[in-house]
């Protein structure tokens, strides 16, 4: 059976046909926020049936859902903190994610090693997963096994000897935070909704009563002021809720944000060549962390530490640095890494639900939803395997004030690229395109990486490079220039960042191909939008700072 291919359009530069639609029109959701939480909400109540707008101010997924740990995980650390209703409920979510979008939700085998003064003892562990086991209601062959000593240094060499004392094998579900957003963004404009990247909103718009109305946008792809008008509006802006709360008649009452760091590295494989993905306990404070193989690389996170600096800037520090390389020092003492080794870093915000007397890590990870009296409904707290079941809880409440009757769609809405019944589809899939693919002299890497990227749709990117076979000889080029024109197509690219960083991940996992691809890429899209030299100039500054900043430890 042939997989779908998504062939809607989703282009900036046709921003000024789709606002034509929005003109003397109130919509009946407008959401402020284009993360995987807002671009959720989005794709739940488009899906219901309703008329929805979003907004965002810089690109999609260009906070916190493109600087998580890239996992949908049912949390098995808050079992610590009893939290046994977020366990089993994103646990359930992590089965019906993986299904719905299985080109970018992958099984993950996750080594739990259990060492001597670790916060996790061998009973203890096997009590935790067995209880995670049936909150989660994970089926028997990803069902946990706990593993002797040897058993545990046979799966993962590189651990210290001297301090294991046995292990655990559980499953998790890796992803790419970034790509899973923008499928959710392009699956919800399939469903109806008008989405726009690189859109600020200004200033709340209300009626004579004071309720909220609609927002003054700044279109910064137009470079144009307009207004939106929505029967409801919700923010869904992560970090920046509490900003958005501000603006609000009623402002900042009741509970607010505590933004807690998390700060990752990222390592080329050779320097710290783990066999599989990690969890492990980092003995100076009691928390844990992951290690986790990607294609050529290694990561490691995450840090968790009190927030009180720019939202729109959170940068990798010196102490968080220290952290992790010290953490891995300890668990993997054959490969001691050092600042030299690091390739390059991230640094996202979790938007948490302050607790007087609570540091960052004690923190619930639930989410919460606030009401204010002018209608403005916030969502804020939660984590990125819980997008769906946020976004449901946000449209009944909408659905109920609209008073109509729209349940939710999402629990078995396949994501655009994902039309794949199982696992062994996809990989078949994969093994077509590959034989296919050597027409135009791609290799499996290519085409396996590309594939994971974009699921069906790869089809469409190859289609692009078939056109370009004539005029592109060299084969990595034509792939780079298929993989641009499908993004700029289909995708709402509007910068270079956009698509280096949210769109194909090179910053932080293939930082030595930007410095090779971004002049091709530039030229082609300085064609496609006819920018202008101060144009120009701004799109590298923008690219530069960013591939400085992954690197620059202030």
């Amino acid at each position: 059976m042939q997989p779908k291919t998504s062939t809607h359009k989703f282009s900036v530069k046709e921003r000024a046909r789709y606002l034509l639609t929005t003109h003397d029109k109130t919509y009946d959701l407008l959401v402020v926020g284009g993360g995987a939480t807002g671009a959720g909400i989005a794709l739940d109540a488009a899906s219901r049936g309703l008329s929805v707008v979003l907004v965002e101010k810089n690109d999609f997924a260009w906070g916190t859902s493109s600087r998580s740990t890239k996992l949908i995980h049912g949390g098995l650390r808050y079992l610590k903190q009893l939290e046994l209703g977020l366990v089993r409920e994103v646990g359930l979510e992590r089965a019906i994610v993986h299904h719905n979008a299985r080109h970018i939700v992958r099984p993950e085998k996750m080594l739990l090693p259990i060492i001597e003064e670790g916060s996790l003892g061998k009973w203890s562990s096997s009590l935790a997963l067995w209880v995670y086991d049936r909150l989660a209601k994970v089926n028997k062959t990803e069902a946990r096994q706990m593993l002797s000593k040897e058993e545990t240094l046979a799966a993962e060499p590189l651990l210290p000897q001297g301090i294991v004392k046995a292990g655990a094998m559980y499953y998790e579900y890796r992803t790419d935070d970034a790509r899973l957003t923008i499928e959710l963004i392009k699956t919800a404009v399939e469903q109806g909704a008008l989405a726009l990247n690189h859109s600020e909103m200004l200033n709340f718009t209300y009626d004579e009563n004071g309720q909220v109305t609609g927002a003054a946008i700044r279109d910064y792809i137009l470079e144009e002021e307009y207004e939106l008008k929505a029967k409801h509006v919700v923010n869904a802006t992560g970090p920046w809720v509490d900003e958005l709360r501000a603006k609000d008649a009623d402002g900042v009452e009741g509970k607010r944000l505590h933004l807690s760091k998390g700060v990752h590295l990222v390592v080329d494989r050779q320097r710290l060549p783990i066999q599989q993905a990690v969890y492990f306990d980092v003995r100076q404070d009691g928390r844990m962390i992951f290690a986790i193989p990607r294609e050529n690389c290694t990561y490691i996170g995450t840090t968790d530490t009190d927030y009180k600096g720019a939202i729109d800037s959170p940068r990798s520090e010196q102490a968080d640095v220290d952290y992790i390389l010290a953490a891995c020092k300890e668990m993997f003492p054959e490969h001691p890494l050092t600042e030299d080794d690091i390739d390059s870093s991230w640094a996202g915000l979790r938007p948490l639900i302050h607790e007087d007397g609570k540091s960052a890590s004690e923190l619930s990870r639930k989410d919460e939803i606030f009401y204010a009296s002018s209608g403005l409904i916030s969502i804020a707290g939660g984590k990125l395997t819980g997008y769906r079941k946020m976004a449901e809880r946000v449209v009944d409440q909408i659905v109920k004030r609209l008073g109509i009757e729209a349940s939710c769609q999402t629990e078995k809405l396949v994501l655009s690229g994902g039309d794949f019944a199982s696992e062994e589809e996809f990989d078949r899939f994969i093994q077509l395109r590959v034989g296919e693919a050597k027409q135009i002299s791609a290799s499996p890497e290519q085409i396996g990486r590309l594939a994971r990227r974009y699921g069906a749709n790869l089809d469409l990117i190859l289609e692009n490079a078939f056109a370009l076979h004539a005029e592109v000889q060299n084969p990595a080029d034509r792939l780079l220039f298929a993989e641009l024109q499908y993004a700029l197509e289909y995708e709402s690219v509007g910068s270079l960042a956009d698509f280096f960083i949210r769109r194909t991940g090179k910053l932080y996992f293939e930082r030595a191909a930007i410095i090779a691809e971004y002049p091709k890429v530039m030229q082609r899209m300085l064609k496609y939008f006819n920018w202008g030299p101060s144009e120009l100039q701004l799109q590298m500054q923008e690219l530069q700072q960013a591939y400085m900043q992954a690197v620059d430890f202030a």
